[in-house]
Formats: structure tokens, sequence, C-alpha cells
């Protein structure tokens, strides 16, 4: 007896060193699994072994439901006014024991705080859903397509998706729009084809798989519905322009460079200052355009001066040489000009 009982222990102990080194999947065992366990009987009549009975009993594992969306990343999505497939990406799991479809939904905020934290206060102008098709974790216009739900995902497996959208012009820094990922857990029985949405078994055991919904109430979600969503959010960082033209006299006929006055053959200086907000974002590509007025006449001895400086309001004769005049107008492009700079573009005319 006594050695029997050691015999049982030591066979317990490998066995749980076993499971221990053995790795165990988030979803546990497959539904539909039959699991079958027969117990054995073994006794003596008369000193005599008899014939072992044995007992056994099955049951089949019932589907337990387990779905995850998570966002990539923990900052905001910064956007310009204007960009187009702007992008944020999610992670949708499926932790459940059992092959699913998952239906995929975009959606956005109507108002309220959004998941950085700002607040919601405009919609994209477009909005769509793709898949990570080459699973490289970035979104790749023209290879990842575009998709209404994820095909047969096994059980603890998943997908990069991504929320790509257009973001309307007109929009200043730190406004924020913010947008939901919703996948919601389907029948995975046909490839290529989406399947029923699932449905959760009432009342009490079946023989048969039976449906348990285990999703949680994470991040505003409803516990136990099949659905989980995960929100993330565009917030715009724009350049915030503002352009001052101001006008300066350098001399006239009769005066010359000493207390001038603004008459006919008088030279006037002409200074576009293009300040950019400090807080935004850099402003590139930035062209100026001036038209001159019949009554003045361009001096080309003094030329176009860019990317000059402004001390206090007054703009400084340090630009360079640029910038052109044709058919009456003056132009220049600017260096780019990041927040809290200011560059100017500077010309000279005479009065006619």
């Amino acid at each position: 007896m006594t050695r029997t009982v050691r015999l049982l222990a030591t066979a317990s102990g490998l066995a749980a060193v076993a499971f221990a080194a053995s790795p165990v999947a988030a979803a546990g065992t497959a539904s539909g699994t039959t699991i079958t366990n027969t117990a054995s009987l073994d006794y003596q009549v008369g000193g005599v072994a008899q014939s072992q009975i044995t007992a056994s009993d099955s049951f089949t594992v019932d589907r337990k439901v387990n779905l995850t969306v998570a966002e990539v990343g923990s900052t905001t999505t910064s956007v310009s006014p204007g960009q187009v497939a702007a992008v944020t990406a999610f992670t949708v799991t499926n932790s459940s024991n059992a092959t699913l479809d998952l239906v995929l939904a975009a959606t956005q905020l109507a108002g309220g705080t959004a998941a950085h934290g700002g607040t919601d206060n405009f919609n994209t102008s477009t909005i769509g859903v793709f898949v990570d098709t080459n699973s490289n974790g970035s979104y790749d216009s023209g290879t990842d397509l575009a998709a209404a739900y994820l095909d047969q995902v096994a059980a603890d497996s998943g997908k990069t998706v991504f929320i790509v959208a257009n973001i309307p012009l007109g929009h200043a820094t730190n406004d924020v729009a913010g947008v939901r990922l919703t996948a919601t857990a389907a029948e995975g029985t046909t490839a290529g084809s989406q399947g029923a949405t699932v449905t959760e078994t009432s009342g009490a055991n079946t023989a048969g798989v039976d449906t348990v919904f285990a999703d949680t109430n994470a991040s505003g979600n409803v516990a136990r519905d099949g659905i989980h969503f995960a929100e993330d959010d565009y917030t715009v960082l724009a350049a915030a322009l503002t352009a001052t033209k101001t006008s300066k006299i350098i001399s006239d006929p009769l005066n010359g460079a000493t207390n001038p006055k603004m008459i006919p053959g008088a030279v006037v200086e002409y200074c576009v200052a293009v300040a950019n907000a400090a807080g935004s974002a850099t402003a590139t590509n930035v062209s100026v355009s001036d038209a001159l007025p019949a009554t003045t006449t361009y001096l080309a001895a003094f030329g176009i001066k860019v990317d000059g400086t402004v001390t206090g309001a007054v703009c400084n004769a340090d630009g360079s040489a640029g910038g052109s005049f044709a058919s009456g107008t003056v132009s220049g492009t600017l260096s780019n000009i990041a927040a809290g700079v200011t560059r100017t573009l500077m010309f000279r005319v005479t009065v006619n």
C-alpha cells in the first residue's frame, strides 16, 4: 500500500512538471472538443482478482467568445488641415476558443472627450477600414485592402487594422476628431463569406456546443455582448499664418532722403511680413504674390529680397536676393516658416 501511494505521488509530480512546461493558449481547449474521463475498479473475490470494471463520462467543450480591439500606441495622431489618408492603427484579436469572423466598423465621435483627452469638435471628410494585408504593421496604400470583416480568424490570433481618413481644410491647431473601431463576433464557418452574428446560448447547458460571451467592459465597453471597441483620435497641428504689409518712404525728388514726402517720383519700400504663431506646424512652400497698382513702377535696381527678419514691427533689410517681377506682379517664395518664426519679402517702387 505504501509503495503504491509513493508511485502515484511520483507520477503526479511528473504530470505537474509537464503541464507547467507546456504553453497554454489564452483561448483554452477548442470548442467542440470531446473530453472523456474513465475510472477503473479493480477488486478480488476469495483472493482471486476479478475482471476490471470501468466507468466513463464524456462532455463537449462549449464555445467561449472573447475578442479585443486595442489602439496601437498611446498618443494622438497629429494631422494637417487637408491631409489625405491619415492613419490610426488598432489590433483586433480573437481570444475565443473557436475560429470566428470579426465584423469591422469605423465610426466617428459626436462630441465629448476623445481618447487622448481633447474635445471632439469635427469629423473627418472620409473614413474607411483597411486590413494590414502584408502584416508589416504599417499602412501601405494600394497593398492593404479595405475590408468589412476579418475572415476566419483562428483562436488566439488577430490582425492589425487601420482607420484611414481625410482631414478637411479649415481646421486650427488642437481641433480633434475622435474615431472608434468596433469588432463584432460572427460565425467563421465559410471562408470568403461573412458569417452571421454570433448569439449567446440561453438557458441550461446542452449536450452540444453552447456559446458563452466572455468579452469585458474595459475602456467603456459593455461586458459579454460579443462586441468590443477601442478609440483613437486625430489632432490638428496647423500653421497659423498672418501676413502684414507695410510701406516706408525712402526718398523723394525734392527732399532726397531728408524728411521725404509721398510725391510723384518718391521711392517707397514695401515689406510683406509672414508670421507663424507659436505652437503651430511648420508652413512650407510659402509663396507671396503682390500685384502693383498702376500708379507705381517697380524699382528693378533694388530688386526683391526674401527671408528677411522683423524686429518689433519693423522689417529689417537683411533678406537675400530672390523672387521675380513679371506682368506687373512681384512674386517670391519664402523658406519654411516654423512656429514662432517671421519671414519677409521686400521690394521698392516709385510713385508715378
